[in-house]
């Protein structure tokens, strides 16, 4: 049987040791890469910058989206309300059963 890419015990070791770095406490971080200060032009430049990568979503697509939201709110509406009607009954026919009444 083959194995999986990624299976043989120094990939194992490898990604161990690249979640150990991720997880390494904050302050073993910052002292690692000391912080470098940018003035408050550079960060709106690099705001700029940032916000004309985003993509937004035409209205159809939004409209679409709205819509399956919506259908699907009202599935699972009508879906707990006959599971809650059928727990209902089979209680109450259950309890009625067992009082003799």
């Amino acid at each position: 049987m083959a194995r999986k890419p990624g299976q043989n015990p120094q990939a194992i070791r490898d990604r161990a040791a690249k979640t150990a770095a991720v997880m390494a406490t904050p302050s073993a971080v910052a002292a690692q890469a000391p912080k470098k200060k940018t003035s408050i032009a550079q960060f709106a430049r690099e705001v700029r910058a940032e916000a004309r990568k985003i993509t937004w979503t035409s209205r159809k697509e939004t409209w679409i989206t709205s819509v399956m939201v919506a259908i699907m709110v009202v599935m699972a509406a009508l879906f707990f309300w006959i599971v809650n009607t059928t727990l209902n009954f089979a209680i109450t026919w259950l309890l009625r059963v067992a009082t003799g009444g």
